[in-house]
């Protein structure tokens, strides 16, 4: 009924209107309702077996990567870490580039697809150089590789989740959208953990080219992934969604900053620096900086984090090298610890996000993101610390080596002759050769150089008087040996293997070769006299030269000293086994995977929520440089080489965190949540929604830094 108060034709205008209305929400419900039916996009899964492949690769290459520098290519271990985070270092900082390349000009697809063409060129260098045949410059080349797989796996990172964000219709596709990044997720992780586990195998149980390690073969499995990779994304090109560029955001920010920073004078006095430039890049750009930039301010000790973070893939593997890996069934090899961080970073997401914070939150305690991070850093640095006490009880078993002044000579006598020996003015006391052996390891050599005389005379019959000339360097050792032949010397290895494996050195009387077998394993090696060889196996050979077995342990270098008349023999323990358990590790793998939870986790979701949503993927690229900056950090300070000893290494880097934390928390202190954003955060509709597809090229949705 009509209200007496309102004329009656505008009565019959609300009727129009309702009768209008109802129709559109009849049109909107229907629409809604085909839209709800839409089925789940089929490229997504392309994309998916495409991450799947590329992290295969990437994760399987870098595992051996610090092995392979210091066993094939003779770095050092202090360059081999400072190559590695070299290496690393530019994997997190060309994905800038790569949004950059993507939002600007290419395209996100073609992006993916030309970079990925990169980073497959780098995986077969990288194999072929490991191939000694093909005598291809394996340092220069390698390099060039190491920097094309830098190029194609940081170009792709802030690519892949946003193009698979693109296959949706949004918000009616929100709940499928979520299962594909489930699904990546899952796919990121599947990758990492097969090929951490698979390329360590691949590296030590082959054999080839001569050689008792397989470094090719290893590298060539995740070139062959990364190249199946493309094929796999480029099969998908009919079914993709492919937008047009549209540009980048982080190339606006970065402009708006440098024309604040660069027009001081041009301009009369601002309220604040960056508002010289509101009358180019408008009012909303420079607020929502102003706005990002208070974020980024905490950014600011986060790299040291990632500066402990990142060396289990050197340092704490370097550290496994010197353990014992043998559980009885199975040796642990020491790249292969590093599968345990992404096995318990599966299964503390759900413990912290449904048992540990909860708990705490009952308590009252570490309910703000940052004390969440704060906790995490201390957590990080106790991982350190606890590395730092392992690696002290390690330099304890160490042998001892040869110092600046002093060398080392260890002589052998293989002969029935029970030799004894005298050098001339006694630069070395005279010896005994106790069982065939006499050792001295701490031979004075003043001038750097030394010159030996020995006469080696035997009380038994028939055995002659022999003699022999050495000249001995400091900081090195020496071996001597007596045969029925002659006396022979070389220069010996007391240090431990770099792969961790038996060193065994075999010396025969009448200098016949030696075929060792093992009990257990098919798996023999003939060895020439005189040789140093690494086994690929620990446990007890059969020597066939005699039909006796001896027995080989990780980390040991034995010499085997063989008496071809009587068939007996003598194994010499040069350098004692490892006898600290590599699970020990397992304790500060635990403490610093529960760190990246409360760190690193914590630190993208909070940095993610407090930016304006216009700057959600400066906040992921500027979270990506942090990394970079942290391994930046690695590389300055193992390039000054500190210290000799990696406990000492270890500490410093748990100081440095300590102190690290403390500017941190005074920064978290000063720092002002945003609860409700103002209207300068709002965008529009279209935006908001893209920015859930992470469609401008940075967003990264997961919760693995890695992706």
């Amino acid at each position: 009924m009509a209200r007496a108060d309102q004329p009656a034709g505008e009565e019959e205008l609300r009727r129009t209107s309702r009768n209008e209305g109802a129709k559109e929400d009849d049109s909107l419900r229907d629409e809604e309702s085909t839209l709800e039916k839409l089925p789940y996009p089929k490229s997504v899964f392309f994309i998916v077996s495409n991450e799947f492949c590329e992290r295969f690769s990437y994760y399987g290459m870098r595992t051996i990567l610090t092995l392979y520098l210091t066993e094939m290519l003779k770095y050092t271990e202090a360059s081999a870490k400072v190559l590695y985070h070299t290496f690393t270092m530019f994997v997190y900082f060309f994905p800038i580039l790569g949004a950059i390349v993507s939002d600007s000009w290419l395209g996100k697809f073609r992006t993916i697809l030309y970079v990925s063409m990169v980073y497959a060129v780098g995986s077969i260098l990288l194999a072929l150089t490991a191939v000694d045949p093909l005598q291809i410059p394996q340092k220069e080349f390698t390099i060039v590789a190491l920097l094309l797989i830098a190029v194609g796996t940081g170009g792709i990172k802030p690519c892949v989740t946003a193009f698979g964000g693109d296959q949706f219709v949004l918000p009616q596709q929100e709940l499928q959208l979520a299962m594909f990044f489930s699904l990546f997720y899952f796919a990121i992780n599947a990758g990492s953990l097969l090929s951490t586990f698979i390329t360590p195998i691949l590296r030590n149980d082959v054999e080839c080219f001569g050689s008792n390690s397989c470094y090719p073969l290893a590298f060539a499995v995740p070139g062959v992934l990364m190249v199946i990779s493309i094929a796999i994304f480029a099969l998908g090109r009919p079914m993709y969604k492919i937008k047009q560029p549209k540009g980048n955001v982080f190339v606006n920010v970065v402009s708006c900053i440098w024309h604040a920073a660069t027009h001081r004078k041009s301009s009369g006095p601002v309220d604040h620096w960056l508002d010289r430039a509101e009358p180019k890049f408008g009012a909303k750009l420079v607020g929502d900086i102003k706005a990002l930039l208070k974020v980024l301010v905490i950014y600011i000790p986060i790299p040291i984090f990632w500066a402990l973070y990142d060396q289990q893939g050197s340092g704490w593997t370097f550290q496994a090298v010197r353990m014992d890996g043998n559980i009885g069934f199975y040796t642990i090899l020491p790249d292969q610890m590093q599968v345990v961080n992404p096995l318990l970073i599966l299964a503390f997401i759900p413990l912290f996000s449904y048992g540990v914070y909860p708990l705490l939150g009952k308590c009252n305690l570490l309910t703000t993101p940052l004390q969440r991070m704060v906790c995490g850093g201390f957590l990080a640095a106790a991982a350190f610390a606890v590395s730092a006490f392992v690696a002290m009880a390690l330099e304890a078993k160490y042998p001892v080596l040869p110092e600046a002044g002093q060398a080392q000579v260890r002589v052998y006598d293989t002969t029935n002759c029970s030799y004894s020996f005298t050098t001339i003015n006694n630069t070395i006391s005279n010896g005994t050769l106790t069982n065939g052996y006499y050792e001295n390891k701490y031979i004075d050599v003043p001038a750097g150089q030394l010159n030996v005389s020995f006469t080696f005379t035997s009380t038994v019959f028939n055995c002659s008087e022999r003699n022999w000339e050495l000249e001995v360097d400091e900081e090195k050792a020496y071996g001597v040996y007596l045969t029925d032949l002659g006396v022979f010397s070389y220069e010996d290895k007391v240090e431990k293997s770099s792969d961790g494996y038996p060193l065994v050195r075999t010396l025969v009387s009448d200098n016949s070769s030696v075929k060792y077998s093992h009990s257990e394993k098919s798996y023999a090696l003939t060895v020439a006299v005189g040789s140093l060889v690494s086994l690929e196996y620990v446990g007890s050979y059969n020597i066939d030269l005699l039909n006796k077995s001896a027995e080989f342990k990780l980390g040991g270098t034995y010499t085997v000293l063989i008496n071809a008349d009587d068939l007996t023999y003598r194994v010499v323990t040069v350098t004692n086994p490892n006898s600290v358990h590599m699970l020990w590790l397992l304790i500060q793998y635990v403490i610093i995977t529960a760190a990246e939870i409360m760190f690193s986790i914590t630190g993208l979701e909070f940095a993610y929520s407090q930016a304006p949503i216009s700057m959600k993927s400066v906040v992921q690229g500027c979270w990506l440089l942090t990394t970079a900056v942290g391994n930046l950090i690695i590389v300055v300070i193992e390039s000054m080489e500190l210290f000799e000893k990696q406990s000492n290494d270890f500490f410093l880097y748990t100081a440095i965190m300590v102190v690290d934390l403390f500017f941190f928390m005074w920064l978290a202190t000063r720092y002002e949540y945003v609860i409700d954003e103002d209207s300068s955060f709002v965008e529009d509709t279209e935006l908001a929604i893209e920015s859930k597809t992470a469609s401008n090229g940075l967003d990264n949705p997961g919760f693995d830094k890695n992706i």
